[in-house]
């Protein structure tokens, strides 16, 4: 069942989140099940909106990518982004 994503970063910049997707970005296959990903800029930091096809999905990426996270400077924190079932979504153009 399909998920939203939504993760509010307080303290990160665009330049910590660049830096760290490009490293995810050479990453195989850490995107796996990510159906779509938004970063926007917010009062002090960036919030990210995502859909995952699962919820397990998700937690594997997050697994993976929290170390490379901290490798990057970002701060380690048990505050976890708020997950909500998915009724339906769809892509204009794709007939949803």
């Amino acid at each position: 069942m399909a998920i939203f994503v939504h993760a509010v970063l307080s303290g990160i910049t665009t330049d910590q989140y660049d830096a760290l997707n490009a490293r995810l970005q050479t990453t195989p296959d850490i995107f796996d099940g990510c159906v779509s990903h938004t970063c926007v800029k917010a009062d002090g930091g960036l919030e990210i909106f995502d859909v995952w096809e699962t919820e397990e999905q998700m937690n594997a990426f997050a697994a993976r990518m929290m170390p490379i996270a901290a490798e990057e400077g970002w701060p380690v924190t048990d505050a976890g982004p708020e997950v909500m079932t998915v009724h339906n979504y769809w892509a204009p153009g794709t007939g949803g």
